[in-house]
């Protein structure tokens, strides 16, 4: 259990890449200096969030490979890619591919589920099969067979000159024990943990209880930690990343720290109460000095169970911000949380 005398093993940060949609090139270079500066600071991963139909990344696997020949040393993960999107078979094949081309550096988020606003894509996305698609766990088993190198086909041979394997092709070894699973439902804690994935947590989980008349964040996500790794077949040492929104502010100016507390103030009401139907809770946002901020992740019970983490930039705020924020995670609040930076760090 992390405590201050425990230091933080992996330090990430995970963003979404936001553009503009008449020069979307500038956003996505962006994202790919952003990635760079966290490489140079010595960050353990930087994470890409997708954003289908809308003005962020839609395509992360594809700045990942870009994001892998800018880089040397830092992983590069997807937090998370909905599979409702996605074809597993194909979606396999390109994640060996970036794999190998990053050096064994990804780490894929995944989740399943419908995809967002389905009634509105399907024609789009599966116009003639939007009926018969199967958005369960089995999806995502099918997509981590594939990774493993289990067969694909019955088929394997030489036809003329063209060789066929049963395999999806490249086979990246070590990739499958890189898979993780973004889950924020008790369910999805157990299911995740008994299939060996990696758990990624986040600002978001559900309330399930409805006889609760004051659900904590902290305890929700803490007992989904814990029901994980008693699922998961490497028990304690099993890997959770929690992934809260982290804004320390030691180095910024006056108007950077206005904007950041007006961004946090507008989302706190949303963690009062379980949010909907599906009752979600979302976390607090942590904005102040980097002091601050770790007294208060040492006293956030799922937090002092986990050693590594992958901190969500705000969605809204533009490249000099994210760069002012990231230093300060890297030289600031790192630091006191016990965590070093690779010793490759601005090589």
């Amino acid at each position: 259990m992390p405590a201050p005398d425990e230091p933080l093993r992996k330090l990430g940060f995970l963003t979404i890449g936001l553009f503009d949609p008449e020069r979307p090139a500038a956003g996505h270079e962006s994202t790919l200096e952003v990635i760079a500066l966290g490489e140079r600071l010595g960050f353990d991963s930087a994470w890409l969030r997708h954003r289908h139909l809308q003005h962020g990344i839609s395509s992360p696997l594809t700045v990942i490979a870009a994001a892998s020949q800018r880089t040397s040393r830092i992983e590069l993960g997807t937090a998370v890619m909905p599979l409702g999107w996605e074809n597993p078979l194909r979606l396999a094949e390109d994640l060996a591919t970036v794999d190998l081309l990053s050096g064994g550096r990804l780490n894929p988020g995944i989740s399943v589920g419908p995809p967002m606003h389905y009634d509105r894509v399907r024609a789009a996305l599966y116009p003639d099969t939007a009926d018969a698609e199967d958005f369960t766990y089995a999806r995502v088993e099918r997509l981590l067979s594939f990774v493993a190198g289990e067969a694909a086909t019955d088929f394997e041979g030489t036809e003329g000159f063209e060789v066929f394997s049963r395999r999806v092709e490249p086979h990246s070894p070590g990739l499958r024990s890189r898979m993780w699973y973004g889950g924020g439902s008790l369910r999805s804690a157990q299911w995740t943990g008994e299939h060996g994935m990696n758990l990624l947590t986040s600002s978001v989980v559900k309330a399930e209880d409805p006889e609760d008349p004051a659900p904590d964040f902290a305890a929700i996500q803490l007992a989904h930690v814990r029901a994980f790794r008693a699922a998961h077949p490497d028990g304690a040492a099993a890997r959770v990343s929690q992934g809260l929104v982290v804004i320390p502010t030691d180095s910024a100016t006056p108007a950077q720290r206005e904007k950041y507390a007006e961004y946090a103030a507008r989302r706190t009401p949303r963690t009062a109460t379980p949010q909907g139907p599906a009752r979600l809770m979302f976390a607090p946002d942590l904005v102040g000095p980097a002091q601050e901020i770790a007294e208060r992740l040492y006293a956030h019970a799922a937090f002092r169970e986990i050693d590594e983490v992958a901190f969500a930039l705000p969605f809204t705020f533009g490249h000099d911000d994210y760069v002012q924020i990231l230093t300060d995670i890297a030289t600031r609040l790192g630091p006191a949380l016990g965590w070093a930076p690779s010793s490759r760090a601005g090589s």
